[in-house]
Formats: structure tokens, C-alpha cells, sequence
């Protein structure tokens, strides 16, 4: 099969985008991971699959694969690159669009400068939901948040949600020596998330600003990591470290995260996240 792709990136997390919308595109996790692969393939952190909306009001619909082959809930960074693929391609001329993806639907909109705005939507922090299993833990109460201790990973402390995939968010004092490549597949696999679980580490350098570097569930440390860098913002505005507007730096580049107050949702409104998204180049691969 010749399959023609285009790259794209968004603050250094690279994207294999497939345009779905003419006829269907389905993929196996071989195929996956061949297109992600950096030496045997194209190299990526996820593969986004661009289709038609499937439902009123609904203009497309979004599908993500990890590099790992897995079919994942969402990637904030790739709904940058949605939105500039799908108008780039004259799929519509429309700054905004609304578009689908696995659980869930997102608002995005093109900004005069080129940067996207992706409304995220809100935060998740039902266990239930996440999943997180709790079963037996003790947690710290900070602000109006927790943080749950694992002992069998060294103690460590997490702030657990969901920004439509799970996230565990760490502090540290120093992002550069954080132990991401040895505490991230760890914590990532650990038996108390059943679905796996993105893991972020925070240096806080104040209440606007802070480092970030994400180990990714199925896709290792990337670049940058969009619901990522919106996990850490939730958790740092409930536990007290944090404002609600935020300049998250990443090793890829900056995204600046927005938490809007509103009644009634833990404190909190729709996460609106705002950062680059560029082409790099296109091709046809065989697969």
C-alpha cells in the first residue's frame, strides 16, 4: 500500500498526519509503529488520522495512534496540527472548527499570528474516570487538591486527572536532573492505572511560569506534550502553586495554558491551550 503523509510538528512533538477524508484509512498497530519508526519508517511521536465529522455540528473527527501502535484519547499538540493541516487543505476556510476524538470533542481556532488555540475542554479528577485505583493510599492534602504517595516507586507524589487521557504530574525542584527515564516507564505501567498513564515532571519557577518534560504513555519522553503541559497547570492551580494563566516551557517550546474559573467544576472552566504548529514535509511511504 502507498500511503502519502504529511509531517508536521508542534513545539518539537512531530506528528505523521494521513488525510482520511476522501476514503478511510485504517491502520494496524504494525503499521503504526512502522510510520513512527525513526530509522525504518518516517519517525513520530503519534500518528494523527484526519476524517470527516459524524455527527450535526461536528466538522471532523480525529483519530491518534501512540509510536507504540496503541489508538490513544487524545494529543493536544497534534490538534494544532489538525487544524492547520485541514485548512491548509481547503477542507474548510473557517478560523474554528469542532472536531471529535475518541471521548470527547475540542474546539480549535487559528489565530492571526498562526498560533492555535485548542479548548482542551475540563479537567477529569473522578477516580473512576481516569482510572486511578486509590485502593489503600493515605493522600496529602494541599490547597484544595491531593497528592498519593507511592511507596513501591520510591516514595514519590502525584497529582492525578485526566485531560481526556490520564496524567500523573510530579514537582520537582529541577527539570534538567528530574528523573524522567527512570521514573517515567515505572510509574507509566504501575499497576494502579489500568489504562497506563502519562507522567509529567514540573519545576515551578513561579506562579506564571514553569518547566515541563513529559514522559508519554506508549511514545517514551517527547518533546513537548500538550494535554501534558495542561495537566501540570490544573494540578498546580489546585494545589495552591500555581495562576490560572500559565507560560509552560518545554524542551520543544512554549505553550501558554489558560484555566478559566466557573462555577460548579472544581473550580475551574474548559483548559484552553495556545502554541505552534509548522509543516516539515510530505511524502508517500509503502507499507
Amino acid at each position: 500500500m502507498r500511503l502519502p503523509f504529511t509531517k508536521m510538528q508542534g513545539a518539537g512533538n512531530d506528528f505523521v498526519v494521513l488525510d482520511g477524508m476522501a476514503a478511510p484509512v485504517q491502520l494496524t498497530p504494525e503499521q503504526a509503529r512502522r510510520l513512527a519508526d525513526r530509522r525504518r519508517g518516517i519517525g513520530a511521536d503519534q500518528i494523527l488520522v484526519v476524517e470527516p465529522g459524524t455527527a450535526p455540528g461536528i466538522d471532523f473527527r480525529y483519530r491518534i495512534y501512540n509510536s507504540s501502535g496503541d489508538e490513544v484519547e487524545h494529543c493536544g499538540n497534534g490538534a494544532r496540527c489538525f487544524l492547520r493541516f485541514v485548512r491548509a487543505r481547503g477542507y474548510t476556510d473557517q478560523p474554528s472548527v469542532r472536531v471529535a476524538t475518541v471521548n470527547n470533542v475540542i474546539e480549535l481556532h487559528e489565530r492571526s499570528d498562526g498560533r492555535v488555540t485548542v479548548d482542551m475542554n475540563r479537567p477529569v479528577f473522578e477516580h473512576e474516570l481516569i482510572p486511578f485505583d486509590a485502593g489503600g493510599l493515605t493522600p496529602r492534602r494541599l490547597g484544595d487538591f491531593e497528592l498519593w504517595r507511592l511507596d513501591d516507586v520510591g516514595g514519590v507524589e502525584l497529582a492525578v486527572l485526566s485531560m481526556g487521557n490520564p496524567h500523573a504530574v510530579i514537582r520537582v525542584d529541577d527539570v534538567t536532573r528530574a528523573p524522567v527515564a527512570a521514573l517515567g516507564p515505572r510509574i507509566e505501567g504501575h499497576p494502579r492505572f489500568a489504562r497506563k498513564v502519562n507522567v509529567g515532571f514540573m519545576e515551578i519557577r513561579s506562579a506564571r511560569e514553569l518547566n515541563l518534560r513529559v514522559h508519554e504513555r506508549g511514545a517514551g519522553e517527547t518533546l513537548a506534550c500538550g494535554t501534558g503541559a495542561c495537566a501540570a497547570v490544573v494540578a498546580g492551580v489546585r494545589l495552591g502553586w500555581l495562576a490560572r494563566d500559565v507560560v509552560v516551557h518545554t524542551r520543544g517550546g512554549d505553550l501558554t495554558i489558560a484555566w478559566p474559573e466557573a462555577a460548579g467544576a472544581h473550580a475551574g472552566g474548559g483548559v484552553m491551550m495556545t502554541g505552534p504548529a509548522e509543516f516539515v514535509f510530505e511524502g508517500v511511504i509503502e507499507l
